[in-house]
């Protein structure tokens, strides 16, 4: 079960964190992965890692909020079966104390970037004749997030794509699903920590940890791992579907 040989897939963002998870878990799968990555540092690591363990990928220096750059690149790699929009970046801040400069910046990577995949992927997906999308939301669209408006306002609309897409292509034999995570133990949280609380990291890690009702943050492979049933043959009857996955928060923390 849950194979994904002889298929071609897409990661953005697919360097660390979550993407990282998916390419190597899509790659272990018989998954010829294509990742996009913005730090070719991480991209090299990735690929290296992939192919240590007889696997197939390539790596594309790749910024997804620049439209000219994202048709090259998925014109280049031809007809796919998996896209995967997992780049992405956050930002701490409220409607009053987020700048217009940082609002266009969360906007043109997790809004426009996903457009930007979206409008180069489905032709190629239309082509290999069976195509799946998955893109990678938030609890921040579903529940209020303290200090996240800008990276609430993306995500509801990364939500939002979701569905419409999911709706425009189910006849073209295109799925379109969402995950929406909580926290999850990343290098992005740990750097964050140690750039806002270096004296009380793990302090800090451990009470951003409880704010999950099961008392930890995810890891990337649990997502990675919801991730490979949505984009697999399995989950071949759904579509235009949301999912949390976010230990109880949504749900449990009332």
């Amino acid at each position: 079960m849950f194979s994904l040989k002889n298929k071609k897939a897409i990661v953005t963002g697919g360097g660390s964190g979550i993407g990282k998870a998916i390419s190597e878990l899509f790659a272990e799968q018989g998954a010829e992965v294509h990742i996009l990555e913005l730090n070719e540092a991480n991209g090299a690591e990735v690929l290296s890692s992939i192919e240590g363990k007889g696997g197939k990928a390539y790596i594309y220096a790749c910024d997804v909020s620049d439209h000219q750059q994202i048709q090259n690149v998925f014109t280049h790699i031809g007809a796919i079966h998996i896209l995967v929009n997992n780049a992405g970046i956050a930002h701490v801040g409220k409607a009053d104390n987020t700048s217009e400069e940082d609002f266009d910046k969360v906007v043109s990577v997790n809004i426009k970037g996903v457009y930007n995949c979206l409008h180069a992927a489905i032709p190629q997906l239309k082509a290999s004749g069976n195509g799946v999308v998955l893109n990678m939301a938030s609890i921040a669209a579903l529940v209020g997030i303290p200090d996240r408006f800008a990276y609430s306002t993306a995500k509801g609309a990364v939500k939002a794509m979701t569905m419409s897409v999911a709706k425009d292509y189910i006849h073209d034999n295109i799925r379109c699903n969402s995950i929406s995570p909580a926290r999850v133990h990343t290098p992005f949280v740990d750097g964050f920590l140690q750039k806002n609380y270096p004296d009380r990291v793990e302090e800090m890690f451990q009470n951003l940890s409880k704010t999950q009702p099961i008392g930890r943050m995810a890891t990337p492979k649990e997502i990675a791992a919801l991730a490979l049933y949505l984009c697999s043959d399995e989950a071949s009857f759904i579509t235009g579907c949301d999912y949390p996955i976010d230990g109880g928060f949504t749900t449990l923390n009332n």
